[in-house]
């Protein structure tokens, strides 16, 4: 049985979200092929284990348009590619804690290191209702669980809830972004727990989060440039933090414009991700409805963002 140390120390650098591919029929099915041919895309591109995890079904795996069985056979895709390379994270966010523990079993039965977490969305729901909602996780299952703080679907965790969760001793992570009113609320929690917890830097504050003791980054230009997320893990670990900050404004920040531009059009997480690796040639789909599809409208200005921030192989035509 893996321990908690181990759970901990192998949930480390990038977490690339990977997003789920459909093909182009009318269901937008599922392509485990074209799946298996992105994990492979990226480990080849250098995230391997240390470095790097992979999650399937998260958000901008496309996890609230898709059934339970489509869940379990898209990370299992991912975990058999991976081959053991990189440790696999199961997204796990539902409403229904019978259908987290079946989930949580899954991950276990096809291999997958960790499996991610938030609370439940639509209800208000308390700390408790959360606690009772992971435990029962925990007792269904050895995964390594990553507890990721999706303050804006519904319960934001505290740090009371935080102290609860350590008490269980599968929570390894925590996938942290919060409301901030400029009290360093966001870098307290890590300097906090990043002692208890393997800290995922989901707020795009790299330099900083590093310095204090997280140990994990959220990376969506991995999915279209997976060395570019090698590159700025080894500058945070080298302590270059000048020049990740730099890397970040040039890099990040113009992803993330359009992306933030997008947002009047349709909304979604991951469909950035998919018309970028169209366009430097890798397997891709539109994203599943309500989520609009971008690619006409998007394309062009995706494509000079990618040539402006500095892409290897973006595609010059169609």
């Amino acid at each position: 049985m893996t321990t908690t140390t181990e759970l901990r120390d192998g949930l480390q650098g990038c977490y690339v979200t990977v997003p789920t591919l459909f093909r182009d029929d009318d269901e937008l099915s599922v392509d485990l092929d074209a799946m298996r041919k992105h994990v492979s895309f990226l480990v080849d591109g250098g995230i391997t284990t240390g470095n790097g995890v992979l999650l399937a079904c998260g958000a901008a795996g496309d996890f609230s348009t898709m059934t339970f069985d489509e869940r379990v056979a898209v990370t299992a895709a991912v975990v058999e590619e991976a081959a053991g390379r990189v440790p696999v994270v199961m997204g796990g966010q539902t409403t229904s804690t019978k259908e987290l523990v079946r989930l949580a079993r899954a991950a276990a039965d096809i291999g997958a290191e960790y499996m991610q977490v938030s609370p439940p969305f639509y209800f208000a729901h308390t700390d408790d209702d959360f606690m009772e909602h992971v435990a029962a996780a925990a007792v269904a299952s050895d995964v390594g669980m990553v507890v990721y703080n999706t303050h804006w679907t519904s319960l934001e965790i505290s740090n009371a809830l935080i102290d609860r969760l350590a008490g269980l001793g599968t929570v390894v992570g925590l996938k942290w972004s919060m409301p901030d009113n400029g009290f360093m609320e966001f870098e307290g929690v890590v300097a906090d727990y990043s002692d208890r917890f393997c800290i995922i830097d989901n707020q795009l504050r790299f330099p900083t989060s590093h310095m204090l003791g997280a140990r994990g980054i959220e990376v969506h230009i991995c999915n279209f440039w997976p060395q570019w997320g090698v590159r700025m893990w080894k500058m945070l670990n080298e302590g270059r933090y000048v020049e990740a900050q730099h890397e970040l404004v040039a890099v990040v920040l113009p992803f993330m414009r359009l992306w933030t531009e997008m947002e009047g059009y349709t909304s979604g997480d991951g469909h950035l991700d998919k018309l970028c690796m169209e366009l430097v040639g890798l397997p891709s789909s539109r994203s599943r409805p309500p989520t609009r599809d971008i690619r006409d409208l998007y394309r062009e200005r995706a494509r000079a963002m990618l040539q402006a921030i500095g892409t290897p192989n973006v595609l010059t035509t169609d």
